[in-house]
């Protein structure tokens, strides 16, 4: 079990295809790894080991015949359970949710995981609807840190940032609305991409803000990213927001070269604001003299003056469309909420209609002004996290309002943006760069990832899990 520990997808499909493993005996110990840490980690909702089981065997038997499916053939990999599945009940973390909801069918982005060979696992915890921290009360297991147990993993898809960090997956599924693919990679110490607006088909998928939720991929490497988002994105008819623009030819842009790739640091607020921490900067600018040092054009920048201001907007545009698919739930089933979802989801209705326009009219500024600064630069780096993982007795509900934040603005804008790891702080914590394109461009986000982990390991190391296994 300890050999599958830091396995990437790309190391494992390699190992598939040499016969040096096979999916069975990768996923039966993946299943035993989750049967002795997930009372620990808190990182699964769901197992569903029969049917990982199954398609494991399935995908042996086609290597067996000569049938390869692409790389994710005979992958385990975990899905945040706000995402149907037609194997598992979708939750949401939530005694709200009608217990049929999904309509017992694979949301498209898993049926097309499925039809690439991969294994699911499982369902993976959340944020209850994504926005509210788990209610221990009510009955779901609480995510916890594998790199400190006292620690947040972050939200939303808590539960896969911890699968993938600790070796309980090899990758997953989560979605984003203001942070919730990065958040987790920051703090877990992964890689995760927030796609671009409509890259991936939503539906099927539990909404949070109707035009700002994403579903993207969260695995260990940007190049496992790349794999995962190859066989995800596309258009889909059944989501009304899916955009039509071509998929591209993501691993092939992994060329491990940034030479001549401009690359700006927006310093006002990313690099300045209150409550960010010197080892997050520190260590950001210090990946940056990496890629600069590999070639590419690092500039400081200062255009992006509204950043600060972005974040408040799509907390406002997050919270009304929150509120105005809850509405009626919190009148009629008020108790039935977490005690810290329904709170924050009350304050959608402290935000009038004209809140809402005006936080429109402001993105539609804000869109221009990143256009604009982005007209001469392929990438924008910034920190992912203001700081490392906080404890996560100190997180309450208005750190989400007052604080610091740097991966909200990105929802807004509808861009990519990539979290990957780039360093360690002086107690051990993983540390994140964002890296955010322009619309479609994720393979030139994930080609400067590539290249920076090529050239470092941070990406691969992994929390003391044998230590927590005896815990």
């Amino acid at each position: 079990m300890a050999d599958e520990l830091g396995m990437t997808i790309t190391d494992a499909a390699a190992a598939l295809r040499s016969g040096e493993l096979t999916s069975v005996a990768l996923t039966t110990s993946l299943l035993d790894r989750i049967g002795a840490l997930n009372e620990t980690l808190g990182a699964f909702v769901t197992v569903t080991a029969e049917g990982a089981l199954a398609a494991a065997a399935a995908a042996d038997a086609d290597f067996a015949a000569g049938v390869d499916k692409g790389p994710l053939q005979g992958i385990p990999l975990a899905v945040k359970d706000i995402i149907s599945t037609h194997d598992a009940p979708t939750t949401a973390n939530s005694r709200i949710l009608a217990p049929g909801w999904g309509g017992g069918v694979d949301a498209p982005v898993v049926a097309r995981l499925r039809a690439a060979g991969s294994v699911i696992l499982g369902k993976t915890t959340t944020s209850e609807f994504a926005i509210g921290q788990p209610d221990p009360d009510k009955g779901f297991l609480v995510p916890h840190n594998p790199w400190d147990l006292d620690r947040t993993p972050a939200g939303s898809s808590s539960g896969t940032g911890v699968a993938v960090a600790a070796g309980l997956a090899l990758g997953g599924l989560g979605t984003d609305t203001g942070g919730s693919v990065r958040g987790p990679a920051s703090v877990n110490g992964h890689s995760g991409l927030k796609v671009t607006f409509g890259r991936v088909p939503k539906s099927g998928v539990a909404p949070l803000g109707y035009s700002l939720d994403s579903v993207g991929p969260m695995a260990r490497s940007a190049l496992d990213c790349a794999l995962l988002l190859s066989v995800m994105a596309g258009y889909d008819a059944s989501d009304p927001d899916a955009a039509t623009a071509p998929v591209d030819e993501y691993t092939a842009a992994l060329d491990g070269s940034v030479e001549g790739v401009r690359i700006g640091l927006p310093m006002p607020y990313f690099f300045d604001a209150p409550g960010l921490d010197d080892e997050v900067r520190d260590a950001v600018l210090a990946a940056t003299a990496v890629l600069g040092g590999a070639g590419a054009s690092v500039v400081e920048t200062t255009a992006l003056p509204h950043a600060g201001q972005a974040k408040d907007a799509t907390i406002i545009t997050m919270l009304g469309e929150a509120f105005a698919y809850h509405h009626l739930d919190l009148i009629s089933r008020w108790e039935t909420y977490g005690r810290f979802t329904r709170i924050v989801l009350a304050r959608g209705a402290m935000a009038s209609a004209g809140d809402y326009a005006q936080a429109q009219r402001f993105r539609t500024m804000f869109r221009r002004e990143v256009a604009a600064a982005l007209a001469d630069l392929d990438v924008l780096i910034t920190p992912t996290s203001p700081t490392p993982a906080a404890i996560a007795a100190d997180m309450v509900p208005e750190r989400l309002l007052v604080g610091p934040g740097f991966t909200p603005q990105w929802n807004l804008t509808g861009l990519p943006a990539l979290a990957v790891p780039c360093g360690f702080s002086s107690s051990g914590l993983p540390l994140s760069m964002q890296i955010i394109g322009k619309p479609f461009a994720e393979a030139t986000v994930l080609k400067v990832a590539d290249a920076y982990q090529r050239l470092t390991d941070f990406h691969l190391h992994v929390p003391p899990v044998a230590a927590l296994a005896a815990a």
